[in-house]
């Protein structure tokens, strides 16, 4: 009958260190864990406070630059100051002269205009006529320019309705009406004629309106 054996494998081992030592051991290792993970939460800080702190390096340059530029700009507004105020100011003369002259007209080809009209021994002696005013709309027939009376002489009578009606074709006369008539001189050898009339503002020159589109 065989006979059975023990195989024992490895050599025998025994762990004779005291159980304090173990525990000791075992709070050291937990305790370089946690310095280790306070060391490298330390360094990550460290990292993002020197990150941000170059960023907002960075920035304050930048805004620094940005100062810089905008300080050079307002000089160069500050010496164009002049030339705004100059360009200014004609713009207000110019709308001034604009409201001032919009009744401009040239009384020589008017008064040639209606001396042409008369009878040839009938002289244009004088005109008591005010202002329409300046333009109001784009049709310059349908706005009046003047309006008032113009006195005519003649030593013969004239044929008054025909005289009325050639001033009446002129251009720019909206209108003409007789007023007065009255005779002076030796015998009553003079007749003075009063005329109402009044013309439109095709008369106007439009030398001084302001220019469309204009600053």
């Amino acid at each position: 009958m065989a006979s059975s054996a023990f195989v024992l494998a490895g050599v025998p081992r025994v762990n004779l260190m005291p159980p304090l030592e173990i525990e000791r051991r075992k709070r050291a290792s937990l305790v370089r864990g946690w310095g280790w993970a306070v060391f490298t939460s330390l360094v990550v800080a460290a990292l993002v406070v020197g990150g941000a702190f170059a960023l907002k390096l960075v920035a304050d340059q930048a805004l620094a630059v940005e100062q810089a530029n905008t300080t050079v700009l307002l000089t160069e507004l500050s010496s164009l100051s002049e030339v705004s105020g100059a360009i200014a100011a004609e713009g207000e003369l110019t709308y001034f002269r604009a409201d001032a002259m919009g009744s401009d007209f040239a009384w020589t080809p008017l008064v040639a205009a209606i001396t042409g009209a008369l009878p040839a021994e009938v002289r244009l002696t004088g005109f008591d006529l005010t202002s329409g005013g300046n333009a109001q709309t784009e049709d310059p027939t349908s706005d009046v320019g003047l309006i008032g009376t113009m006195t005519l002489d003649s030593p013969n009578p004239i044929d008054l309705p025909a005289t009325i009606r050639q001033l009446r074709d002129l251009e720019s006369v909206a209108n003409v009406d007789g007023r007065a008539l009255t005779t002076g001189g030796e015998g009553g050898s003079r007749y003075t004629y009063q005329l109402d009339v009044t013309f439109d503002q095709s008369i106007y020159s439009g030398q001084y309106a302001p220019v469309e589109g204009a600053q």
